[in-house]
Formats: structure tokens, sequence, C-alpha cells
């Protein structure tokens, strides 16, 4: 699955696992998206959509 919203293209980001002791080891941080269809432009699409688009696009 391409976790990359159809809407904004929010995808995958990295940064640093921290430990107790502050070692800092690399680390990936998946966008929440789900698998809906939603209209864009008038139009009904089916895509994937991080939840934060989804609260503010209309849903079909």
């Amino acid at each position: 699955m391409s976790r990359v919203c159809s809407i904004c293209g929010k995808g995958q980001t990295s940064g640093n696992n921290v430990s107790h002791s502050k070692r800092r080891t690399r680390r990936t941080f998946k966008a929440n998206v789900q698998k809906v269809s939603f209209i864009q432009n008038g139009k009904e699409q089916k895509g994937y959509v991080c939840t934060r688009c989804l609260k503010k696009t209309e849903r079909a």
C-alpha cells in the first residue's frame, strides 16, 4: 500500500528513536491513510486519504 494521501500528498517522514541513554537511531513515521471514496472537483474518486483530509472533505 502506498502510504501517500491523494489530496494533500502527506507521506512518510523520518526521525529518531531516542533511548533513555539519549542514543539516537533512525525511524520512520507513516501517514495514517485510509482507502475511501471521496468527492474532489465535483467527481467521485477512490484513493488513499489521510485522516486530517478525511475530516474536511465530502464523502461520497
